[in-house]
């Protein structure tokens, strides 16, 4: 399984997505007041806040940093009919196609002066205006792969009828607009599916973008409660955003930005809420590397084993694995550092069995 983070933001336009974008890359994608002012994907590479790699720095006086990475994709916006063409559907629906989750921010923030393409604000309904969008172009998907199936059929393939059968069950359940991912698969049905890569099978989560004021307690917004409880029904994360707080944090120098928060009565921004969601919804987590050259944070899934969480390093480090030296983070700062964890027998041998933890300061012994 892939361990990259590649996130498309989606959404209707006017919702606030390319202000979100603006904010957590930077990247300074048009937020204009119309439709479709994000032709292309306007791409950015973010840093994975991780207050533990500035920790492991100064204990181990390493003279670089480098953190996890998310890679996030500013997606056109589209309105009724994208899956047919409308607006700038096609090129929605490639380049939603080659994420590995969905951001769909939603509109939960009442303003007369921004338009709505729908005359309202209304988050449900427009998760459903995009759910129907996506079930129709998973529908084509699958048509496709039928006629391909029938073919298999004729050739007396012994696998053939049961796949036309799981295609023909997912069909139905997309023509009543309900997404894939909101059905029930075996392990085999799951793999049978994979290749057709579903967009409806995509990972979700929903982005409640509410007012300035709201950013801290959107606990009476009636939007955001009714975005939550459609949520449930899929057991979908849900993060409450301000676009236009992120935005402004984000010019601040990091002390000024840290003062900004704590006066909005926010405890962290929301760009990492969202990260924290994205690891959580796609099984990922983070081990940590650390010494003078540098402190360094890598994306495994949740169960990777020792070996293969150092072929992420270097494939020499997966073919040649002998052992896997490992303190947890937290009991490395308690000690204060890694000889007096030694000293207490905190520091362990583990070998190609041992699965992963979050958190784990590893050095691995090797021989190629």
């Amino acid at each position: 399984m892939s361990t990259n983070l590649d996130v498309g933001i989606v959404g209707l336009p006017n919702v606030g997505k390319s202000t979100l974008f603006n904010a957590i890359t930077k990247a300074g994608a048009e937020a204009a007041n119309y439709p479709f002012c994000t032709i292309e994907p306007n791409e950015g590479v973010v840093a994975v806040p991780d207050e533990r790699l500035d920790v492991l720095a100064k204990m181990f006086n390493s003279r670089k940093i480098t953190p996890a990475i998310m890679h996030f994709v500013d997606i056109a916006g589209l309105v009724k009919g994208a899956s047919k063409g409308e607006g700038l559907g096609n090129q929605f629906l490639s380049h939603i196609r080659n994420t590995d989750a969905i951001a769909e921010v939603v509109r939960c923030f009442e303003d007369e002066n921004v338009t709505h393409v729908e005359g309202s604000v209304d988050p449900v309904r427009d998760i459903q205006i995009i759910d129907t969008e996506l079930c129709l172009a998973d529908i084509d998907t699958i048509n496709n792969r039928m006629k391909k199936v029938e073919k298999l059929l004729k050739a007396h393939d012994k696998k053939a009828a049961a796949e036309q059968a799981l295609l023909e069950r997912v069909a139905k359940g997309l023509e009543d607009i309900v997404p894939a991912r909101r059905m029930e698969f075996t392990e085999e049905e799951e793999a049978a599916l994979y290749d057709l890569h579903l967009l409806t099978r995509k990972p979700i989560i929903y982005v409640c973008n509410v007012a300035e004021e709201e950013a801290a307690d959107a606990s009476g917004n009636p939007h955001v409660k009714a975005v939550q409880e459609f949520a449930a029904q899929e057991h979908a994360e849900v993060v409450v955003i301000s676009a236009k707080v992120e935005a402004e944090i984000a010019e601040l120098p990091e002390e000024e930005a840290k003062e900004y928060l704590e006066m909005e009565g926010l405890t962290e921004a929301g760009l990492n809420r969202l990260i924290k969601a994205g690891f959580k919804l796609l099984g990922l987590q983070t081990y940590l590397t650390a010494g003078e050259i540098e402190s360094r944070a890598w994306t495994i899934n949740i169960g990777t084993k020792a070996p293969q969480a150092a072929g992420k390093i270097h494939t020499d480090f997966e073919k040649g694995f002998i052992k896997a030296e490992i303190v947890s983070y937290d009991d490395l700062v308690k000690c204060g550092s890694k000889v007096a964890a030694r000293e207490k027998g905190l520091v362990r041998l583990e070998g190609k069995d041992y699965v992963m933890q979050d958190g784990d300061v590893v050095e691995f012994r090797f021989n190629v």
